[in-house]
């Protein structure tokens, strides 16, 4: 039937149309908008007192912290801020009983929801492919071609989400997890950050009873099944950044696509990076430093490019300030036996928290025991966060160096770094940074954080395995002896006395891994031309979308939920061992890690021995994640119908 005969008037319904798609409804967020998230800095619990911690002196003695029994006693009730036990001194290394208390865990139980959006959670604003649509932001920035292809242009009606293929999402039928548990620790929930521009203040969230998406009231009839986001709509292509991993490609268990999701054991390398290892092995190997010929000039140049690009990236003030290692767990031990035995003694303290990889515990016992120093451990929350109040209470005259990682491989908790390190100075200690699991999430600066140490590994960031770094402050390292002698640490050897280069090649005996160091530099390339905030914002987004999806299965219980997270959802499923979900994630082609992740004591915090860790990076997508789900929801299910 024609409009014409149908005794409508044609002109009636075009303006009835232009007015619906003028202006959006009511007093929901304008176009571009988002909700707040939580922010700004963490409240310490027990503030210092004006002046800071005071320092023993003739006038100001303070007593040693008096030492607790050597094995820690059992908790027998829920652990909290008002039955906390004063943290364990250890003289010798000893294996921490298991405590089989279950925490709180903010009410992240397992319910049934609706489908979600992929793409993004409804708090990300508009997608940065249509910022340029709405008024008064700021373009969208121009990036490299592997980020952004020359095809995605917004549609002609800046309505993206009506009438098209790909639609943003419907209206859901019931509210979505509250995810308290889950606050952008980047700052990046809205589309200033990432496009450089400024928006308006949001808006006041709406209230419960309107529409959970603020673009549209579409009355009563709501889609059952929301169509989902196709990853890479907005300025983050994934299709394109998956091209540059070879081995994403990979088919395992008989024709099953690979989905790694085991990043934070180890990254997949670009193909970038396997091109310049290989180009440099082609026309670049030589020994370093040491040689007047063309190949050791072209090693020499390519193995100290990689220093200054180490320099830039982690914000060092001077190349000298960067030793190459062979990662993480060589480079604390580096500090532990240098820096440490040398300002170490006798009833001093070292600092640890109870996110520690054991890379940054057993370096410490074994300097103790040799050394007769107390090892203290900074408790943590039932979200999985270190306990400020509790760390200003271990700091006294006596401690010597504070070690705490940046981001918990166990549970994915950013650690209030900058506050560790500040407080830690205040007491006239030292603060060494494990940023093995922060590097390739955000973007560090060790002048702004004022660590005096920093360490991280290249494979744990999409480099070659067998590199690492630590950064020191120029004063602290050209003062520490050296770790390892031989060739390429020397100025001159006499059987008589040595005399050793300044740093960093004070700190690199022999030949080191010029190939890799090379590769680490290529790894941050790479990273750079995609840019730490765009990397960040994927991975929020898909932190947010998987660990819903994941909080949905019945049986199925989130371990750490802290405030600031990042890319790491552990889990246990009850009825079934880690060893299991890990093999039924296996046989279709995920790849997770199952066990104690080398962080025994956090996961004892919990009662636990074991989780399964999925970890993500920004080449994973949001379909690897419904996989994910979906198989762990279906061997959920055998065990309900036995």
């Amino acid at each position: 039937m024609s409009v014409s005969g149908s005794g409508l008037d044609p002109a009636a319904i075009q303006a009835l149309a232009n007015a619906m798609f003028s202006a959006l409804p009511g007093a929901e967020p304008a176009f571009g908008q988002a909700p707040a998230a939580p922010s700004g800095p963490i409240n310490l619990a027990s503030p210092l007192p004006p002046g800071g911690i005071p320092v023993a002196g003739h006038n100001n003695p303070l007593p040693v912290a008096t030492s607790l029994p050597l094995t820690p006693p059992l908790r027998t009730t829920q652990p909290g801020a008002a039955e906390l036990a004063a943290p364990p001194s250890f003289i010798t290394p000893r294996v921490l009983p298991t405590q089989a208390q279950t925490p709180d865990l903010h009410g992240l139980q397992s319910t049934v929801l609706p489908a979600l959006p992929k793409g993004g959670s409804g708090f990300a604003g508009v997608p940065e492919g249509f910022a340029a649509l709405i008024p008064g932001a700021a373009p969208t920035p121009n990036l490299a071609d592997a980020v952004v292809p020359s095809s995605v242009q917004p549609p002609s009606n800046p309505f993206y989400f009506l009438g098209e293929a790909a639609s943003a999402s419907g209206v859901p039928a019931a509210p979505p997890l509250n995810l308290a548990g889950l606050s952008d620790p980047f700052g990046l929930s809205t589309p200033t950050r990432i496009s450089g521009g400024s928006l308006a203040a949001p808006a006041a969230p709406p209230s419960p009873s309107a529409p959970s998406f603020y673009f549209a009231d579409l009355g009563t009839a709501k889609p059952a099944a929301p169509p989902k986001v196709a990853p890479g709509r907005g300025i983050f292509d994934v299709a394109t950044i998956r091209r540059d991993f070879p081995i994403l490609s990979t088919k395992v268990n008989g024709g099953k696509s690979l989905v790694w999701l085991d990043n934070a054991a180890t990254t997949h390398k670009p193909q970038s990076v396997i091109d310049r290892i290989a180009y440099f092995y082609a026309n670049e190997n030589s020994n370093i430093h040491r040689a007047a010929h063309e190949l050791a000039a072209r090693a020499t140049d390519a193995y100290e490019a990689a220093r200054k690009k180490v320099t830039r990236f982690i914000g060092a003030s001077s190349p000298d300030e960067i030793i190459f290692v062979r990662g993480c767990t060589e480079a604390i031990n580096l500090v532990a036996q240098t820096w440490g035995k040398q300002n170490i003694g006798e009833g001093d303290e070292i600092i640890v928290s109870h996110l520690e990889h054991h890379a940054n515990i057993v370096p410490w016992q074994m300097l103790a025991a040799e050394k007769g120093a107390v090892l203290r451990v900074i408790p943590v929350d039932n979200s999985g966060q270190v306990r400020l109040d509790e760390y200003q209470k271990l700091l006294n005259h006596r401690t010597r160096i504070v070690s705490v990682t940046q981001v918990s491989n166990a549970l994915g908790t950013v650690v209030p770094v900058k506050e560790i390190i500040d407080l830690g100075h205040r007491a006239g200690a030292k603060v060494l940074i494990d940023g093995a699991q922060s590097v390739s999430h955000m973007k560090v600066d060790v002048q702004a954080l004022d660590a005096d140490f920093f360490v991280f590994s290249g494979h744990k960031m999409f480099g070659p395995t067998g590199i690492g770094v630590v950064y020191g402050k120029k004063d602290l390292l050209e003062h520490m002896p050296p770790y390892q002698g031989g060739g390429n640490m020397i100025q001159d050897v006499t059987f008589e006395k040595t005399v050793y280069h300044g740093p960093p090649a004070r700190f690199e005996a022999g030949t080191g891994n010029i190939a890799d160091a090379v590769g680490l530099g290529a790894a941050i390339d790479y990273i750079e031309r995609i840019g730490m905030e765009n990397i960040a914002r994927q991975e929020h987004d898909l932190l947010e979308y998987g660990t819903e999806l994941l909080c949905r299965i019945p049986g199925l219980q989130m371990i750490g939920t802290a405030a600031n997270k990042t890319s790491v959802m552990s889990f246990v499923l009850d009825g079934f061992t880690t060893a299991e979900v890990g093999q039924a994630l296996s046989e279709e082609g995920v790849a997770v890690r199952t066990g104690h992740h080398c962080a025994q004591p956090i996961l004892r915090r919990f009662g636990l021995e074991f989780t399964v860790r999925p970890s993500l990076a920004f080449y994973n997508t949001f379909d690897e994640l419904d996989l994910l789900a979906d198989t762990v929801r279906r061997l959920a299910q055998t065990r309900r119908r036995g």
